[in-house]
């Protein structure tokens, strides 16, 4: 199996040319025969909350068309992120493209403290994604700060756990410690994805990491540079490349 996460500097409010970004990635990524590649949180419209409901998704909108079109073509699974709007609800999503064609939606569990003005939470979107036999769970930034999300997917099966991120320079440490944590506590291997640069008047922490499920740190980016980590599991043993500026 091979992930890839991919570090993001999106351009806020900048639908089209953060979407030319993933079609980029995504072509490095299948290129570098991943099954699976995960963006940041909101990585289509950059951290947004204000605007979000002008800037937001439906999970069958055609700006999307062609994400599905890359997914089904390179038969790797898409994960990418925005504010979702299901019914007249907006939620924080991702959006996961299949290799075989299906759309289906991941919604943040858990906000940041001031996102409840705009957005909503919910259990309903919660699905597993399978790759070869491996059950994957999905989380999204907050989540991570909440202990009992990685032990629910754990409990699901899960033998991999993705959250998707906007953490800070300041913060960012305490979300690799987390996630180190979780991986060993929870036999999980974590594959993490963050932006870097300035998002929403604050400066991204980047480091995008996997962990084995025995809490050892793979691989990592840096703070400052977009690109691709790249995890290949070759019988035991993970492996991890970064591509720069992919």
């Amino acid at each position: 199996m091979i992930l890839a996460s991919a570090q993001t500097y999106p351009e806020q409010k900048n639908i089209f040319s953060n979407l030319d970004d993933h079609y980029h990635c995504i072509q490095v990524a299948a290129e570098n025969g991943a099954d699976l590649i995960m963006f940041p949180e909101m990585s289509i419209t950059g951290y947004v909350r204000e605007n979000a409901h002008e800037l937001s998704f439906s999970p069958d909108d055609s700006r999307l068309d062609l994400l599905r079109q890359l997914a089904s073509d390179n038969k790797i699974t898409i994960i990418a992120g925005a504010p979702l709007r299901i019914g007249p609800r907006l939620f924080i999503g991702s959006l996961i493209f299949s290799a075989t064609g299906t759309t289906s939606v991941y919604t943040k569990q858990n906000l940041h403290p001031g996102e409840e003005v705009y957005f909503q939470s919910t259990l309903s979107y919660n699905p597993i994604i399978e790759i070869e036999n491996e059950k994957i769970s999905l989380a999204i930034c907050a989540d991570i700060d909440h202990p009992l999300h990685p032990e629910s997917a754990c409990l699901r099966g899960s033998s991999f756990y993705l959250p998707s991120i906007f953490f800070s320079k300041n913060g960012i440490p305490e979300a690799h410690r987390l996630l180190g944590n979780y991986a060993e506590k929870c036999s999980m291997n974590i594959l993490m994805s963050n932006f870097c640069g300035e998002s929403w008047n604050t400066v991204a922490g980047g480091r995008s990491a996997f962990w084995n499920n025995e809490g050892v740190l793979i691989s990592s980016m840096n703070e400052t540079d977009t690109g691709l980590l790249i995890v290949e599991k070759a019988g035991e043993i993970w492996r991890g490349k970064t591509i720069q500026s992919c």
